[in-house]
């Protein structure tokens, strides 16, 4: 383990050497190969699963005398289904297409010339994340399979768990002929650790930050490379005034309440003031059957007595909890406006049975998401039919949206000549 400064970024950059170097074997890995490691490294935590559940124990213990909170505990929690799970998704990315070497593109010049947009990795993955050994797993298998490799900075909470996890992905690396090194976790719970990865450009080609805000804004900051990012998830639901009122209760009490401490979780609900006669008693008894606590402005509360009276901060929130922020608004301009105001363009939602409306929110909402007639959570790798997620970007560059193998990829020009000379 590191101990002074000194040693600590000499260990930092021995990490990150060893991973340029493994990327430019990953990035000639046959697919079948990719495969083979991602199933034997399925079948390793099988084997292994009771080690895995030792490990994570430590972790938990740890975390329960810290005074985690029950949410997080959870997160943090492995169980034999939730093993089985992780190898599962394995298996799950290793049936995907490889994306490496697709021709996004080609042509065939005048002079004969013939030139290739060639789908290819990014690099070095630089991936900081909080406490859910789940992701460690996730990480590694979509990171490799696209061709990269990648340094994996867990929180300290899981580190048993992640340390676990790693261990038998690398052997299975070592099993199946994939450079052992294209998956490293970083040994030390140090957070100048962190500073010292990002800024090593000359080795980490981009960084991935999965967590709280500030994590996500300190990465931003000190970061050398590009960063791949989203700072909150503050979604919306609006119920536009022709909405179907049973679909518009369904929709927004499965995006708050079925995992409300998630990025793609409803944090706002926007009523036309058409419908909101009708609609907002019926949507306030069952979200607070759920145990939701409303917060609502003059209009909402005329409506929903036991609403609370909303600020203005509580429409910039990501509650992250069982609170929904409640506003009715004069017309479907007036919801788009206030989205793109409050909104981190993350995920947002109409509820319309007029196509010309869901036509306008669609075009005129600026997020990485828009969802029709759907649930907010759907906002999700594997339920776009992308396999493992790292992450959903809110960025318009690189990537945006929920980032699967592709979003984990760049491309190269690739041109073939007979002897052709620029005159």
């Amino acid at each position: 383990m590191p101990g002074s400064d000194a040693n600590l970024e000499a260990y930092c950059r021995s990490v990150a050497e060893r991973a340029k170097l493994a990327s430019m074997q990953t990035a000639r890995l046959s697919g079948q190969v990719k495969n083979d490691w991602l199933r034997a490294s399925a079948q390793a935590l099988r084997s292994n699963a009771e080690a895995i559940l030792v490990s994570n124990r430590f972790d938990l213990d740890a975390a329960k005398a810290a005074g985690l909170s029950p949410a997080l505990i959870d997160r943090l929690t492995l169980d034999p289904r939730r093993v089985e799970a992780l190898a599962g998704a394995l298996e799950s990315v290793a049936a995907l297409p490889d994306p490496l070497g697709e021709v996004l593109d080609s042509s065939r010049r005048p002079n004969g010339l013939e030139i290739a947009k060639i789908r290819v990795p990014l690099g070095v993955v630089f991936f900081v994340y909080e406490s859910r050994p789940n992701v460690t797993a996730d990480a590694a298998a979509i990171c490799l399979k696209s061709g990269n490799a990648v340094i994996l900075r867990g929180g300290k909470e899981a580190a048993h768990s992640s340390r676990a996890l790693v261990d038998q992905l690398r052997a299975s690396a070592k099993d199946v002929g994939v450079p052992i090194d294209a998956v490293q976790l970083v040994e030390t719970p140090d957070r100048e650790a962190v500073s010292h990865f990002l800024g090593m450009a000359d080795c980490i080609d981009v960084a991935i930050p999965r967590g709280g805000e500030a994590l996500i804004r300190r990465v931003a900051a000190e970061a050398k490379m590009p960063v791949i990012k989203h700072f909150t998830g503050n979604c919306h639901m609006y119920v536009d005034r022709v909405a179907d009122l049973d679909m518009a209760v369904k929709l927004i009490v499965n995006s708050k309440c079925q995992r409300p401490g998630v990025c793609n979780a409803c944090e706002s609900l926007l009523v036309h003031r058409e419908i909101a006669p009708a609609f907002l008693p019926l949507a306030a008894r069952a979200l607070l059957q759920q145990g939701v606590e409303l917060r609502g402005d003059e209009r909402t509360r005329q409506h929903i007595p036991e609403a609370k009276m909303a600020t203005e901060s509580d429409f910039f929130t990501e509650y992250l909890d069982l609170i929904l922020a409640v506003k009715v608004v004069d017309s479907l301009n007036d919801a788009i406006s206030h989205i793109n105001h409050f909104g981190s363009h993350h995920t947002d939602a109409i509820v319309t049975n007029d196509l010309h409306a869901a036509r306008e929110f669609t075009a005129a909402v600026d997020s990485a998401a828009v969802m029709v007639n759907a649930s907010t959570r759907f906002n999700d790798g594997g339920e776009f039919g992308l396999g493992a997620e790292i992450g959903i970007s809110t960025d318009k560059f690189h990537a945006r949206g929920p980032c699967g193998l592709k979003e984990l990829t760049s491309y190269k020009y690739v041109c073939y000549g007979t002897g052709q000379i620029r005159q």
